[in-house]
Order: structure tokens, then C-alpha cells, then sequence
């Protein structure tokens, strides 16, 4: 077995998941977030492109695993789970116009006695479609089914200190990739170069551990574009005068820490630097401020009062919960930092404060991830919290020419 964490500890995920199957009323967990299904069985693989199930049953002490054929020796070499509890589906269940894999899946939970149960599904994410639901519904006419889409990420919350260790070397990655990348940038130079160098340094890591791809890949809007945060890279050149936001993630064994900056290249406007002036003093007002019992509601007040009082409102929320993830996203789906969000912050709690500001034609971003300690905030990474600025090492001129 090739696990990052002791087998207690999976055992004591699962046993914090049933507890809260229990509450619920549920006596069987069907899991498709390959982040959940990792977090309780360590199983890791880019085998999420089809259709694959942990099966958590109540009174049952090992989850069941139940994939692609050939994705089931991956299952027995990265998970704690009985080679007899993996079970695997033929591989004309996949992208079939007649065959959906939610009817193999139905034919076993009916088998082994579940499909009369109350089941719980996760209605709400990526990875199960209305397809899946369906069919699992045509298969299991007896079952009575529930909408459980965030139990397990619920449970992920609160972190191991394990967890933050990994979550600590996502935080080196993500350090070195920002300066590496920051340094790339350059009047003239390609924002696909840039890109190129941070996933570079995302992937490579550091002598003594590697780094893996990000569930979201860095995103880099460039000038009027900054006013649009969650642009890719283009192949256009960088322009003096112009400003880059760049938000990225390291990530270690799933576990991300993400962070963005915000590059002038030449000297910054007036508004750009009183913009981040704004955005740091909002920053160091919340990372002071929150701490256990606090909610999350809490922080956004802290922040909104930072920068109401230099004339500003942010519309989205602040922040969110982070940690394991798959691509599209690496946020946990859970609390976010905004008005209204009644969590309660509890030590080993992490989360992303992006306090981005967006306008018509510009922006900026400076953002943190953060642990909540036993009696404040740690920052993960150690990247200086300012705008930085570029000065061109060449004559280049706004066209992109060198004079």
C-alpha cells in the first residue's frame, strides 16, 4: 500500500463520517468527490473522468470501492481497503449509450442487501451527474435517497496535524513558484512563458520533496484583464505600465495552499498602490483579529469595516475553506468567509483570504491561506504581502519593441 497517512487515522475519518451518516439518518454513504474518496481511502489517480463510487455503509467496517476495471489495481496499491471489497465494472459500462455504470453499482448495492436503505448521494458537485442519479433510482425503486453532497467535507474541516504538514510543503511550492514566476515577468516577455515557469517550479518542488498538479491551474489576467479574475494565460507579451495578478496553488499529496500577488511592471499607478495599501491593512486587520470561537461571519466584518472606511465594498465573499482537492476547484465547499456564514473557527480550520478588489477595467489581489491556531492565525506561506513591483532590466517600450 502506498498511503500518506497511518491506517488510524482513516479509520478515524470513517468513523467521524458515520457519525454524522448517523445524524443524518443515513445508512449508506455513496461517495463520487474523488477528494472525499480520497480523504477515506487514500485512493489517487486521474481516473475521475469515469464513473467511480466509495461505498460507506453504517454497520459495515470497511468502505467499498467500485471503479473502471482497469483502474482497480490502482485501488488495491493506494487504499487501505480488503482486496475483496474492490469491486470493478466492465469496460463497456464506460461512455456507453446503453450501459451506465450507476447499473452495475445498483446490481451490488441490491446483492450484498443496501437497496432498501436509507442512501445518502452527493447531489451537489462535479463528479455525479442527474444521469447518475437516475439510474441509481431506476436500480434501487426500494431505496429512499438524500442529498448528502458536503457530509464528508464537512468532516474534512478540521485538519490533522499530518494534514498541516503536508498543507506546510504545499506552502514551500507555492512560495517558490510565485518568485520564480514573479521574476519571469517582464515587458516583452509571454504570459504563456510565465505560466510555463510556475508550473515548472509547482511540479519540480524543492531537493528534498516534489510538487503536484493543482486542482485549479495559475491564473494570470494582465491588464484591463485584471479586472476579470479568473483568466488563463494567453501567448500576448507583457506591456510596460501594466499590471499581472497571479494566483496559483502549491500542492502536496492533494492537499493545496493557494496564493496570489499583484505585479506592476514599471512603476504603479496612485490608485494601484492606495489599492494595496487598502487590501494589506484589510488583510492584517482579519489575520490579527480572528481566532477559535469566532465565526467566519466575524471576519468578514473585520474586513468590511478595514475597507468601508477607505470608501470600498468587495461583493464577493472573503475566503473560503481549503485544503484536498481535484481539479476544478481546490476549495472545500464548505464555510466561506462572508456576512452571514454562522462556522465556527476551531483550531487546524485553513483557509484562503482572497480580498480581491475588482472594477471596471482593473483589480487587484493579495491574498493569504491561513490555519487557525489555539489562539490566532498562522500564515502558510512566507511570500512578502505587498504589491510588487517590476522594473524593466530592458529599454522596452509599450509595444512590446526593444528601443
Amino acid at each position: 500500500m502506498l498511503l500518506p497517512f497511518d491506517i488510524l487515522e482513516y479509520q478515524n475519518r470513517l468513523k467521524e463520517t458515520k457519525n454524522r451518516m448517523d445524524e443524518k439518518g443515513i445508512e449508506v454513504l455513496l461517495i463520487t468527490d474523488p477528494a472525499n474518496m480520497n480523504y477515506l481511502s487514500g485512493y489517487d489517480a486521474w481516473s475521475f473522468y469515469v464513473h467511480q463510487m466509495l461505498v460507506i455503509i453504517i454497520d459495515e467496517p470497511q468502505p467499498i470501492w467500485i471503479g473502471r476495471f482497469q483502474d482497480a489495481n490502482g485501488a488495491r496499491v493506494k487504499t487501505w481497503i480488503y482486496d475483496e471489497n474492490i469491486i470493478s465494472y466492465p469496460d463497456y459500462y464506460v461512455h456507453s449509450s446503453v450501459y451506465h455504470p450507476m447499473d452495475f453499482i445498483s446490481e451490488i448495492l441490491t446483492q450484498i442487501g443496501q437497496g432498501n436503505r436509507h442512501i445518502g448521494v452527493e447531489m451537489d458537485q462535479y463528479y455525479f451527474t442527474a444521469m447518475s442519479l437516475e439510474r441509481l433510482k431506476q436500480g434501487m425503486p426500494n431505496a429512499k435517497f438524500q442529498d448528502a453532497s458536503v457530509l464528508v467535507n464537512r468532516v474534512r474541516m478540521v485538519k490533522s496535524d499530518q494534514e498541516i504538514e503536508y498543507m506546510k510543503r504545499a506552502a514551500t511550492i507555492a512560495d517558490l513558484a510565485m518568485t520564480k514566476g514573479v521574476e519571469s515577468i517582464r515587458a516583452g516577455g509571454r504570459e504563456c512563458d510565465t505560466a510555463a515557469e510556475i508550473y515548472y517550479h509547482l511540479v519540480r518542488g524543492t531537493p528534498e520533496f516534489g510538487g503536484e498538479y493543482p486542482a485549479i491551474v495559475p491564473l494570470l489576467p494582465t491588464g484591463d484583464h485584471t479586472s476579470i479574475p479568473h483568466l488563463t494565460w494567453t501567448d500576448r507579451p507583457f506591456l510596460e505600465n501594466n499590471a499581472v495578478i497571479v494566483e496559483l496553488a502549491g500542492c502536496y499529496k492533494r492537499y493545496h495552499v493557494p496564493l496570489a500577488r499583484t505585479v506592476s511592471i514599471g512603476e504603479p499607478s496612485e490608485k494601484l498602490k492606495h489599492l494595496a495599501a487598502v487590501v494589506t491593512e484589510g488583510i492584517q486587520n482579519v489575520l490579527q483579529t480572528a481566532k477559535p470561537g469566532m465565526t467566519c461571519g466575524d471576519l468578514e466584518e473585520v474586513w468590511r469595516k478595514s475597507i468601508q472606511k477607505h470608501g470600498f465594498e468587495k461583493e464577493s465573499r472573503l475566503g473560503y475553506s481549503v485544503g484536498l482537492n481535484y481539479p476544478p476547484d481546490w476549495g472545500e465547499h464548505t464555510a466561506s468567509i462572508r456576512r452571514g456564514d454562522t462556522t465556527v473557527l476551531q483550531p487546524n480550520m485553513t483557509f484562503h483570504l482572497i480580498p480581491g478588489l475588482w472594477f471596471d477595467h482593473d483589480g487587484i489581489e493579495i491574498s493569504e491561506t491561513f490555519r487557525v491556531t489555539e489562539t490566532g492565525t498562522e500564515r502558510f506561506t512566507t511570500y512578502p504581502q505587498e504589491l510588487v513591483v517590476r522594473h524593466d532590466p530592458y529599454n522596452i517600450s509599450s509595444n512590446g519593441q526593444i528601443s
